[in-house]
């Protein structure tokens, strides 16, 4: 393959300004000038949709300056990163997010780009698990908009042909990660000797590739991808041994992909197992003939940790956390990974017609924004617990207070807590989520802004964030930027539906799939 050798051009190469604007805090501030008695009013909701738009310019500009095509921009040094071999993962990220924003130029950057990935030259070792959420979904999704509602933004319609087709290649290359004698695939891959780690997967890696397979099955017409990953599915839907299931529907994190038993009973909406109880739901949104078993399992996983995982701090008994647990042991600890929670009951809600599931998913996410508006910063950490036994002396005050202290006070960019902002906000029509995301934004845009673009930061309650790991995330273009900008932008078809009904369903890394039967392709 022809690789792109990484661009260290002068702005004047570039279609963007001569220098990279500040986007301080003062910037950003100007967009929120406005009366707190009108915060529902569309010119202000245009302008902060335009605030968030032009923060994804100023990110993607200098990614394309200084990193472009490698994974990631280290934007203190304005070096680069390749932390998914090297493929161009904030290129692929950011696509979806371009496509809605209706930035035709950078859409036509990537796709051209695209087609000259040789999917079988991986850096490094591959993950499955993350290659399928970034860069499966973010091809899937760009081919969606573009042989869709926003086919006219491609200048070369060959560069949108080559999305389906450069996907049908990746997953080729990743299937025999399925070649287990149980069907769960290895999630660890070293390409160049078709060899794996050898390790147990993961509820998570193994429960969140049906979205991204099922959909490019019915695109490419080759039910094989489907069918591997449903083999691998039956696994966690019948869990064995029955210890792995310590409350109905809540299972273990541990699976050997040699017989696809589990091996623990520790689990939650905690990173490593949350995108499986995600998928669920939105399996039966995207095909609710062929995945009512999904829906089923979500409703027993939900009711289970209603019952049994609902938690409220002893200091500030008004918020609700969900626990973690190792078998029926409670283990009162979470983190920013797990606050999508709330977004996602309050999703199943509206689509299973279940006010019950919306009212709680919405007190989840009103302590997921304590977890914000408590620091320094207006961040969330990005771990967290409640447990009183083990308060750190340092924090006593803080847990007295807040009801929480932080376990780890790193902020990498995530985006959960806006994303539960925008289900909330497009459930309820109530425009304090849209306030909240706003205030989120501002807050990251004040401490994250650094040398060309945004970089992770070692604390959140501490004054200007304790310092930069000069790290840009790509998930910041998929997801944090998305996010964002959706909850104060117009409406359009790919929108959350406020009725229940959707033609669109986001996978995990926020990349919008059109939901089977509702397609309309462009000629």
């Amino acid at each position: 393959m022809t690789w792109f050798t990484p661009l260290f051009l002068g702005a004047a190469a570039l279609p963007f300004a001569s220098a990279l604007p500040s986007n301080t805090p003062r910037d950003i501030g100007a967009y929120a000038n406005v009366n707190p008695k009108r915060q529902n009013d569309v010119p202000n909701r245009a302008a902060r949709a335009q605030a968030v738009v032009d923060t994804f310019k100023l990110s993607w500009e200098g990614y394309y300056t200084y990193a472009f095509p490698n994974d990631e921009l280290k934007p203190v040094t304005n070096g680069v990163s390749n932390s998914r071999n090297k493929w161009g993962a904030s290129a692929v990220d950011a696509l979806s997010t371009a496509l809605i924003m209706n930035e035709k130029t950078i859409v036509n950057q990537i796709i051209s780009y695209i087609p000259s990935i040789d999917w079988s030259v991986p850096l490094d070792e591959v993950s499955l698990f993350e290659t399928t959420i970034r860069y499966l979904g973010g091809m899937i999704s760009g081919y969606d908009f573009l042989t869709g509602p926003l086919a006219h933004l491609a200048d070369d319609r060959e560069n949108v042909d080559a999305l389906l087709a450069q996907s049908i290649n990746l997953a080729n290359n990743l299937s025999y990660a399925y070649e287990t004698p149980s069907g769960v695939p290895w999630n660890n891959l070293n390409f160049a000797t078709r060899g794996n780690d050898g390790k147990a997967n993961g509820l998570a890696t193994v429960g969140t590739l049906i979205l991204e397979w099922t959909r490019l099955a019915d695109l490419s017409g080759n039910y094989t991808y489907a069918d591997l990953v449903e083999k691998a599915e039956s696994y966690l839907l019948e869990p064995s041994p029955p210890s792995s299931e310590p409350f109905p529907g809540l299972l273990g994190m541990r699976i050997n992909t040699t017989t696809g038993e589990f091996l623990d009973a520790r689990g939650g909406w905690i990173g490593g197992a949350d995108s499986f109880y995600e998928y669920l739901i939105k399996m039966w949104i995207y095909n609710p003939e062929r995945y009512a078993t999904l829906k089923d399992r979500w409703i027993v996983a939900a009711d289970s940790t209603i019952k049994y995982l609902t938690s409220h701090p002893q200091t500030r008994p008004d918020l609700t956390f969900l626990a973690a647990f190792n078998g029926t042991t409670l283990d009162l600890s979470s983190q920013h990974l797990a606050c999508f929670d709330g977004g996602n009951f309050i999703l199943a809600g509206q689509v299973l017609s279940s006010q019950r599931y919306i009212d709680f998913g919405l007190t989840l996410v009103d302590g997921c924004h304590d977890t914000y508006t408590q620091t320094a910063t207006g961040i969330g950490p990005e771990s967290f617990s409640w447990d009183p036994a083990r308060v750190p002396a340092n924090q006593t005050a803080f847990f007295n207070r807040t009801g929480f202290y932080i376990t780890s006070s790193d902020y990498v960019l995530r985006p959960e807590v806006i994303e539960s902002y925008y289900y909330a906000y497009r459930a309820t029509s109530d425009p304090k989520y849209q306030d909240w995301a706003w205030d989120a934004f501002v807050a990251i845009n004040a401490t994250t802004r650094v040398g060309s673009g945004y970089s992770s930061i070692n604390d959140v309650n501490a004054a200007g964030g304790g310092g930069f790991q000069d790290f840009q995330e790509s998930f910041w273009f998929a997801e944090v930027l998305k996010y964002s900008y959706l909850i104060q932008g117009p409406e359009a078809e790919w929108q959350v539906g406020k009725d229940g009904k959707n033609s669109w369903v986001f996978n995990t890394e926020a990349h919008p799939f059109k939901v089977l039967g509702t397609e309309k392709r462009s000629q």
